[in-house]
């Protein structure tokens, strides 16, 4: 495939070969987070506390590896597209061999032996998360290089992002449907199917020719700090911090509120949750159709916006309210959809700007760092103020299921605002100012 020049037009094909690798990558959160706790206690006896301390090691081991991978895949970028889809295949290879080993443990250890085990499954952990992480920073990575105005960056991430909402469909209905034998296969030949046609999406232009700003630091290329170096990135990567716990809580809460506080049947959690991604994929073209008018920033915004009214509506719910939480479902899938596509694009407009193409995988490391520092921080942040204020899963008293709400709805709403606010203190304004096409623009 050749290179896409800033003149070329990111069309439905070239969307579909660069973006299908976000679903296999999207594809592994849901099972490691949701089905691996519960496979291990239940068919091998692990204690679940053991297994999240082992867990969470993992998950802080990989985030801080994140921007040290950034790095490397800067280097691949600078030698040619072809060193980084080699890199991209050893990567997969590497995130197959661990997410599989992981739902089938006894193949390298003994799983009634819990030491072993234990040991094992904090090997592979390692294993899967590094090969992920090698993998979706390079193809973050390429996405960025490919540039193009406003509405192209927001198309590119949205085929990244819509397909990586389908991953996550798929990861909740097939290990239900057809076991964990078959959650491994699909999950291995869609990997295999989106690295192939990642090889045929356009490449970005080798040698970097788009440069605007040349770098301040001779050795800035070997430099991690570099992205944050930049005022610009800082602001953002504040304001998406913000935004991302704020998005998270929920994420964290949502069954203990459903279960609890709405106590809906349990064949309706599922429900919830497929209309929720859904609704977040379908509202992707319409969020780019804003962006048009509206630009980047001031769209992201708007989803903020949307995202306080519908966990303000919310927070008056109780017993017996399962049918209006489907729309609550609806509603904050449609409005996460802009927390998706926007953020990602404002940062490869923002790599464009400053002439760091070369550097968008440090760029991306440090993004990645966030997004799983976000998670942590959400549960470090709402399961304890739960616990605080009384709340123990099964809780029915009036006292308990009020802290509950405020922790669904009025702690993210706070956030939100926050984040908001700061959108606009510390984006949209700065860049109003400074340029006559910001990045909250589209450019025409």
């Amino acid at each position: 495939m050749p290179p896409l020049s800033s003149s070329s037009r990111f069309g439905a094909l070239d969307g579909l070969r660069y973006g299908l690798l976000g679903l296999p990558l999207a594809f592994v959160a849901l099972p490691l987070y949701v089905l691996l706790p519960n496979h291990y206690a239940r068919a091998f006896g692990v204690p679940l506390a053991t297994l999240g301390a082992v867990l969470l090691g993992a998950r802080l081991l990989d985030a801080f590896i994140d921007p040290l991978l950034g790095r490397l895949s800067d280097r691949l970028h600078a030698r040619s597209p072809r060193a980084v889809l080699g890199f991209g295949a050893v990567a997969a290879g590497v995130l197959l061999l661990g997410f599989g080993l992981l739902f089938f443990p006894q193949a390298l250890v003994d799983p009634t032996h819990h030491g072993a085990l234990l040991a094992a499954t904090a090997v592979l952990l390692a294993v899967t998360y590094a090969g992920y992480s090698m993998l979706s920073i390079a193809h973050q990575s390429w996405g960025a290089m490919l540039g193009g105005d406003a509405l192209q960056r927001g198309r590119i991430v949205g085929w990244r992002e819509g397909m990586g909402l389908v991953g996550v469909v798929l990861a909740s209905v097939i290990p239900t449907l057809a076991g964990l034998p078959a959650m491994v296969a699909v999950f291995g030949v869609a990997l295999a199917i989106g690295w192939l046609l990642w090889t045929r999406a356009p490449r970005p232009v080798h040698g970097h020719t788009l440069h605007t700003v040349p770098l301040a630091v001779p050795h800035a290329a070997l430099d991690l700090r570099l992205p944050l170096r930049r005022p610009a990135f800082r602001r953002l990567l504040a304001v998406f911090v913000l935004n991302g716990i704020a998005s998270a809580v929920p994420a964290t809460l949502v069954l203990f509120f459903v279960q609890d506080r709405l106590q809906a049947p349990a064949s309706l959690q599922p429900a919830f949750l497929g209309l929720y991604f859904v609704m977040a994929a379908v509202s992707i073209p319409g969020w780019l159709r804003i962006v048009r008018r509206f630009g980047l920033a001031r769209s992201w915004l708007g989803g903020m916006c949307m995202s306080v009214a519908v966990f303000a509506w919310a927070g008056a719910m109780g017993a017996g309210d399962a049918v209006p939480f489907l729309v609550v479902c609806a509603l904050s899938g449609i409005a996460i959809g802009s927390d998706l596509v926007l953020p990602g694009a404002l940062l490869a407009g923002l790599i464009a700007e400053a002439g760091d193409q070369p550097n968008a995988g440090a760029y991306f490391g440090w993004w990645n760092f966030a997004t799983k520092l976000n998670l942590a921080l959400a549960a470090g942040l709402a399961l304890p103020l739960l616990g605080l204020a009384g709340y123990v899963p099964g809780a029915r008293d009036a006292p308990a299921l009020q802290a509950l709400s405020l922790a669904y709805c009025l702690l993210p709403c706070v956030l939100k605002v926050a984040a908001g606010l700061a959108l606009w203190a510390l984006v949209i304004r700065p860049a109003a100012s400074a340029s006559p096409l910001p990045l909250s623009k589209a450019a025409p």
